[in-house]
C-alpha cells in the first residue's frame, strides 16, 4: 500500500509539472474547444479554452505505469511480472487514441474536420469492449461477480456479454459526465480511489497501483482545470476514463458496485436517457431544463463551483458506501 500510495503521490507531481508545458503548447497550437450552441449559454464565455487535456492525464498514467507497474526487480534483474496490467493499459491506449480523433473534429479550428460520428464512436467502443471482456474471461481468467453479504459466483460464459455492456456502459456515462469545469477529474479520482482501496483489500497491489497512479494523475490534471479551467481533457480523457474505470471494477470482481461508487455518473446518463424518452412520449415536453443533470443545476440558479463541489460530495458518498459494501463479501 506504501508503494502505491507513493506512486499516486509521484503521478501527481509529473502530471502537475507536465500541464505547466502541455497547457500552453495547446494555447500556442491553438488546440481550443468549440462550445456547443446547445448547451448553457454561461459557458459560450469558455470558447478557444485549450482542449485535449487527457494527454496530460493518460500521458502521465501509460508512463508512470511502464516505470513503476509492469516489471519488478529481482536478484538484480528486471522481470516482466505484471502482465495483468497489460491489460488497462491497453485500454487506455485505445480510448485515448479514439478520444483524440473526436476531438480533432471539435476544435474551434476544424473546419476541415469532422469529429466522429456517434455511431462509428459506438462501434469502436463496442469492439473493445468485446476484446476485454474475451482478454478477462480467457486470459486472465476473471470471471465472477462479487455479491455483498452473499460471496463470489463464478458466472461461466454468462460473464462475457455482462463484461462488454460494463465497459460499453460505464465508458458512455463516464464521458457524459465532463461538462463542467473540475467535475469529471474530481469524481472520477474518487471513484478510482474507491477501487485501488477494494483492490488492495483483495491483495492486488499491482491493481491498486494502477488506480492509484489515475488518481495522481487527475489530481494534477485538476491543478490546471478547476475553475475558471485553463484546459478541457476532452474526449481524450473522458473516454479512457470510464473504460479503465470498468476494466479496473472487472478486475475486482466488484462491478456490480459501480452504480454506487459511480453514483454521478449513473445520474447523469440517466437523466439524459429519461429526458430523451420523456420528449419522445410527451411530443415534445422536458423532464429537465436541460441534461445532462448538471446543466439542470446550473438552469435552476446553482453555479458552476456549486454543482461541481456537490457532485464531489455526492461522488465521495457513493466512494465510502461501496467500499463498505466491498469489505462484507
Amino acid at each position: 500500500m506504501i508503494f502505491a500510495l507513493l506512486v499516486g503521490a509521484s503521478t501527481f507531481l509529473f502530471a502537475l509539472l507536465a500541464g505547466m508545458f502541455i497547457v500552453p503548447a495547446l494555447r500556442k497550437h491553438k488546440i481550443g474547444k468549440t462550445i456547443s450552441s446547445e448547451g448553457p449559454t454561461s459557458h459560450h464565455i469558455k470558447e478557444g479554452t485549450p482542449t485535449m487535456g487527457g494527454l496530460i492525464i493518460y500521458g502521465t498514467v501509460a508512463i508512470i505505469t511502464v516505470l513503476t507497474n509492469i516489471f519488478e526487480i529481482e536478484n538484480g534483474s528486471l522481470v516482466f511480472e505484471r502482465r495483468s496490467m497489460l491489460l488497462p493499459l491497453f485500454v487506455v491506449l485505445v480510448t485515448m487514441l479514439i478520444g483524440f480523433w473526436d476531438d480533432l473534429g471539435t476544435l474551434t479550428n476544424a473546419e476541415s474536420r469532422r469529429a466522429l460520428s456517434w455511431r462509428l464512436k459506438f462501434i469502436l467502443i463496442g469492439l473493445l469492449s468485446v476484446v476485454v471482456s474475451l482478454v478477462l474471461f480467457y486470459g486472465l481468467e476473471v470471471r465472477s461477480a462479487n455479491v455483498p453479504w452473499a460471496g463470489q459466483f463464478d458466472l461461466g460464459p454468462a460473464y462475457i456479454p455482462i463484461a462488454i455492456i460494463t465497459v460499453f456502459a460505464t465508458t458512455s456515462a463516464v464521458s457524459i459526465t465532463d461538462g463542467l469545469d473540475g467535475l469529471l477529474g474530481g469524481t472520477a479520482a474518487i471513484a478510482f480511489t474507491a477501487y485501488a482501496v477494494i483492490g488492495f483489500g483483495q491483495g492486488q497491489e499491482f491493481l491498486a497501483t494502477f488506480s492509484f497512479t489515475i488518481v495522481g494523475a487527475l489530481l494534477g490534471f485538476l491543478w490546471h482545470n478547476v475553475h475558471p479551467a485553463q484546459v478541457f481533457m476532452g474526449d481524450t480523457g473522458a473516454l479512457p476514463l470510464g473504460a479503465s474505470l470498468a476494466t479496473v471494477a472487472l478486475m475486482t470482481g466488484h462491478w456490480l458496485l459501480l452504480p454506487i461508487v459511480g453514483i454521478v455518473f449513473v445520474a447523469n446518463a440517466s437523466s439524459t436517457l429519461l429526458q430523451i424518452a420523456y420528449f419522445q412520449t410527451t411530443g415534445g415536453r422536458r423532464l429537465f431544463r436541460m441534461t445532462p443533470l448538471h446543466h439542470h443545476f446550473e438552469l435552476i440558479g446553482w453555479s458552476e463551483p456549486q454543482v461541481v463541489l456537490r457532485m464531489w460530495l455526492l461522488a465521495f458518498t457513493g466512494a465510502m458506501v461501496g467500499i463498505a459494501l466491498a469489505l462484507s463479501v
